[in-house]
């Protein structure tokens, strides 16, 4: 068996975005409908609804929740995912940060008022 050492190894720390980190073309919008979609899956979980009785609650089809849960989330806007977590629960709230991106190499911004 082989021994591994601190120095066997570099720890890249990531951005917080997976697909950012892996050059995806649109890594935000991908990012906000992994979450979205993650969020509807708990919900599903905590309510132990099947695909057939969270379609009958949000209108959507049991067809989009299997999407959803599989994740095949290309036919999904972020609006239409929210639409279904809102349906499914009504009182969750969901805040967007907007951070400045110039962590960037070689990007710099300075701010001045």
């Amino acid at each position: 068996m082989t021994e591994f050492t601190n120095e066997d190894f570099e720890v890249i720390h990531g951005s917080g975005n997976v697909f950012r980190d892996f050059g995806e073309p649109d890594a935000d919008v991908k990012q906000m409908k992994a979450l979205l979609a993650a969020e509807i899956i708990r919900a599903l979980r905590v309510q132990n609804l099947t695909n057939r009785k969270a379609a009958k609650i949000t209108g959507f089809s049991e067809t989009d929740f299997s999407r959803i849960k599989h994740p095949d989330l290309k036919r999904f806007t972020i609006d239409r995912l929210m639409t279904i977590l809102n349906r499914l629960d009504p009182e969750k709230e969901i805040k967007v940060e907007f951070k400045d991106g110039s962590k960037k190499p070689g990007i710099q911004h300075e701010h001045s008022l």
